[in-house]
């Protein structure tokens, strides 16, 4: 399978599994935007990185994904260097842990705004270009909490059941013009996502680290280990392929059995 003449977005690709995403594509030969925060000279690294290691065209973006215009601008910046945007992965996300009653407002509306309107806004700007060429790729990234819920996340929860209503949504409406939409569901994978979330959660739950590893996280896994990003790339790039032209509006659980209870 080649992507070679594709081009690609990532959202929240700088590090964890959009950067692992944009790799595996860029591996296939895809052009790549990436997109999300961090030092200035990591994600400079990187970008060249993807440029000299798989030999495509590799851009970075700033745009901020809680901000409808933003996002936009961010499509037509990659249209106009690239000539299209084939693959869209909406991956932006962020975390906050809190009972609701002390869920901060302001966290609400912004985990709502990156993990679940950023994806909105970018389908709409993707989905013409996509339309006119006949081909389109759209994969979002969910998460087990797409399909089933833990405490303190209400915010997170809440956005990811969303994705997963979107994505079959977009499927059903673009069903007729050869564009998938499907959203990948993982488990815990050990990212600087999860990483971040074990002191709020051992705050929440009065845990220490350890406890909040193998009695929290992995303990919702039967597998009893981390998914890994290179197994949620594999997969982000398998829906891209001839092969999966007729998966559309699924939901794939990547996530060592923890949905199968």
């Amino acid at each position: 399978m080649t992507l070679t003449q594709k081009s690609a977005v990532v959202t929240g690709s700088t590090s964890g599994i959009g950067l692992a995403i944009a790799r595996a594509l860029a591996r296939e030969g895809a052009n790549v935007v990436l997109n999300g925060f961090g030092q200035p000279d990591e994600i400079e690294r990187e970008r060249a990185g993807i440029e000299s290691e798989f030999g495509v065209k590799a851009l970075y973006s700033a745009a901020d994904m809680s901000k409808p215009e933003a996002i936009a601008g961010m499509i037509a910046e990659a249209e106009a260097a690239f000539g299209a945007v084939d693959v869209l992965v909406n991956n932006a996300g962020i975390q906050f842990v809190s009972a609701i009653e002390d869920f901060p407002v302001e966290k609400w509306d912004q985990i709502i705004a990156i993990n679940l309107s950023s994806a909105f806004h970018a389908m709409r700007a993707a989905i013409p270009g996509m339309k006119k060429r006949g081909w389109g790729r759209i994969i979002n990234t969910a998460s087990a909490h797409s399909l089933v819920a833990s405490p303190f996340k209400s915010a997170y929860v809440s956005a990811k059941h969303g994705i997963a209503g979107l994505t079959k949504t977009a499927a059903l409406e673009l069903a007729t013009h050869k564009i998938t939409v499907n959203c990948i569901s993982p488990g815990y994978v050990w990212t600087p996502l999860v990483e971040k979330q074990i002191p709020d959660t051992m705050k929440a739950r009065g845990l220490t680290k350890e406890q909040v590893i193998h009695d929290v996280l992995l303990a919702a896994q039967p597998t009893k280990e981390f998914v890994t990003v290179d197994q949620v790339a594999a997969i982000a790039v398998f829906l891209c392929s001839d092969a999966a032209s007729q998966i559309t509006g699924t939901n794939l659980s990547v996530d060592g059995g923890w949905t199968a209870a």
